[in-house]
């Protein structure tokens, strides 16, 4: 599908630190976005990944990514590193935002490695508001952890950064403490720091702590049972196989739906469910719209019953 398809060309290239390129992508008519948004890049060779938007929303004709070289990745981050070059043309979908910085007295902000990007924008907006504000910015070396000079010379005391090679893991129970009132908690990095932050809040009795996935997390154990699933606008009942996912099902009944990551992570296949209780096994949504039921990512996500109604 094409829906919210931009041109961009890249208009400046600049290497933020060991294995960390920014892109400027320039183009006419661009969405606005605000921080925590992020977009998908469609690469060449079916490549398509996405890319946390770290730029300043104020530039209506610019986005701006960073993007970590992944020596064991897919392809994805190789190919930026490779082939996108300034005067180079590529196309991108959105932006999305599954990361969205809501209004709070103050915020706790943490970010390991490349976790920095969707981090960025919403630092630069808090602090131009005038809010309580502080980060924890952790990396492998001094040298991997980019923006680090903007963050540091800009905000000072207010951004503690912690290299491993230097102070060892993140101390959460320092940073994070003892629950506050109106205290809110964004969170960015590799999956074992998440995982971390996630149980330390709910350990001391937290509010669920906001955060964002560039990995899948490794979902409950359960049966791929088959299911009927119905497609209300098609007027379409169909039989998803065991081992089979909701999106190929629609995609191979002819239905087209909107999808990028297919692991779960991105958002952009969140469907609404009309009837039939999901079997989430995203890594998105909150325990809150897991709840509730009311959507569900049918690139990984399947039915805990019988049937299953969805809005396609």
């Amino acid at each position: 599908m094409t829906e919210n398809l931009h041109t961009v060309v890249v208009t400046d290239r600049r290497q933020e630190a060991d294995g960390v390129v920014s892109l400027a992508l320039r183009g006419s008519g661009l969405p606005s976005w605000e921080p925590g948004a992020h977009l998908d890049l469609l690469l060449a060779d079916g490549l398509e990944r996405q890319y946390s938007l770290c730029g300043d929303p104020a530039e209506r004709d610019v986005w701006r990514i960073a993007v970590l070289r992944e020596p064991e990745g897919r392809g994805g981050s190789a190919f930026v590193h490779e082939r996108l070059r300034v005067g180079e043309t590529v196309r991108a979908r959105g932006p999305r935002n599954n990361f969205p910085l809501r209004p709070a007295g103050r915020y706790l902000f943490i970010a390991g490695g490349i976790g920095i990007t969707p981090v960025l924008p919403m630092v630069r907006a808090v602090d131009a508001a005038g809010a309580d504000w502080s980060l924890l910015y952790g990396g492998r070396t001094r040298g991997s952890m980019a923006f680090l000079d903007e963050l540091t010379g800009r905000h000072g005391e207010r951004v503690a950064v912690r290299p491993q090679d230097e102070t060892g893991l993140l101390d959460l129970a320092s940073y994070l403490g003892a629950p506050e009132p109106d205290t809110a908690v964004y969170c960015c990095g590799p999956g074992p720091l998440l995982d971390a932050v996630e149980q330390y809040s709910a350990a001391t009795g937290r509010p669920e702590p906001h955060l964002e996935r560039f990995r899948p997390r490794t979902p409950a154990a359960s049966p791929d049972t088959p299911f009927q699933l119905v497609l209300a606008r098609s007027g379409l009942t169909l039989t998803v196989p065991e081992h089979t996912s909701v999106l190929d099902t629609v995609r191979a009944a002819g239905v087209e739906a909107l999808y990028s990551c297919t692991e779960g992570t991105c958002g952009t296949c969140e469907t609404d469910v009309l009837e039939g209780v999901p079997d989430h096994r995203d890594s998105l949504l909150t325990a809150e719209e897991r709840a509730a039921g009311a959507t569900m990512l049918i690139c990984v996500s399947r039915c805990l019953g019988n049937r299953l109604v969805l809005d396609l």
